[in-house]
């Protein structure tokens, strides 16, 4: 490991933070997404179940 320290050179610690912060930010974000999606899947069904359709599916539209 001392290697890769000694390759990256003498900001080693701040390079490898930065990778690590931007990985939590991107997990973060992925988590929101998915999050948001089944949120909005269930929003939908609801609001099907309660007989609103959706416009794609109408014939003639």
């Amino acid at each position: 490991m001392s290697g890769l320290l000694d390759a990256i050179g003498p900001h080693a610690g701040f390079i490898l933070a930065s990778y690590g912060a931007a990985a939590l930010v991107l997990a973060g974000l992925t988590l929101a997404i998915l999050r948001d999606h089944a949120a909005q899947k269930r929003a939908l069904d609801a609001l099907e179940r309660r007989g609103a359709g959706r416009r794609s599916s109408r014939e003639g539209a």
